[in-house]
């Protein structure tokens, strides 16, 4: 049975379907001997020779059991499988014979938390895909106290970058000292330290950032580089995620709670009508 490519190649283990289509632009895939760039091509596995960088990947399709892992990332660990510079990695905390796990989506080198690492790349590519919207919930300390006003710019969207909006999140105040709060962030995209990016705008620089959550998966009770085996039901749970899921509607501001409620003052309320008697209706009857 034909199958597209950077699925086999995600099947496989070696990399997330995103990943495996740049394989196949920059030509390091074929099919038989021909190199395949083409993003729509199909392959037969059991019929067809297909490679990645000149290695088959037939004896591992049909071999392949995916692994998924939950990692609670500690501060200080680079979120990829390699690094010039020679920093610690996610894949460090996980046993080698585990296999070639790569992480899905990234956590910045001192964002601590919920990471989850496997060689599916089908699961990568449902929890990474914008319009499933999965909620990802973090714990970020931030400096000084943000006001009402500015919390609810980040819950309807605010500009980060060059005109770059973010959508609607939720945003909820845990605690606060004189120096610094405690936020709870719920966020159903995925861009680039969005979190930091967002407390930035309004003037407040995050301290510290946990993610707590993804989807029903925590990350409590596991302490800091300690790792799991997802259940089989929370990985159903995970690839079953509906892709027609909505973006929550924003709170409304205090402002146009106070419009809102200008535009109920003076509504005229009608009388309702009195029952009519039945001599009246006996009177009605006789004209």
């Amino acid at each position: 049975m034909q199958q597209r490519l950077q699925k086999l190649i995600a099947a496989a283990g070696i990399a997330s379907r995103r990943h495996a289509e740049q394989l196949m632009v920059d030509g390091q895939v074929s099919v038989n001997g021909k190199v395949v760039t083409e993003l729509g091509a199909k392959a037969d596995p059991k019929r067809d020779h297909i490679k990645v960088k000149g290695k088959l990947i037939n004896p591992q399709l049909e071999r392949h059991e995916d692994i998924y892992v939950l990692l609670n990332k500690p501060r200080g660990y680079l979120t990829s499988m390699s690094d010039p510079e020679d920093r610690p990695l996610v894949t460090d905390l996980i046993p080698k014979s585990l296999g070639r796990l790569h992480p899905i989506g990234r956590l910045d080198f001192n964002t601590e938390g919920l990471l989850l690492l496997t060689t599916d790349g089908e699961l990568t590519n449902v929890i990474t895909s914008a319009k499933n919207q999965i909620p990802k919930v973090y714990r970020a300390k931030v400096k000084g106290v943000p006001t009402e006003k500015a919390i609810e710019r980040l819950r309807r969207g605010i500009v980060i970058g060059e005109g770059e909006r973010t959508a609607p999140a939720e945003v909820r105040k845990l605690r606060e000292s004189q120096t610094n709060a405690w936020f709870e962030v719920t966020l159903y995209q995925g861009r680039n330290q969005q979190v930091r990016r967002m407390f930035d705008e309004i003037g407040h620089s995050v301290i510290k950032l946990v993610r707590t959550q993804i989807g029903k998966l925590e990350v409590e009770p596991m302490k800091a580089g300690q790792w799991r085996y997802l259940t089989a039901r929370e990985v159903r749970q995970l690839k079953n995620v509906s892709a027609n899921k909505t973006t929550p509607r924003p709170a409304r501001t205090s402002a146009e709670r106070e419009v809102r409620q200008l535009k109920n003052i003076g509504r005229t309320k009608t009388t309702p009508r009195p029952a009519r008697t039945t001599s009246a209706r006996m009177r009605a009857r006789r004209h």
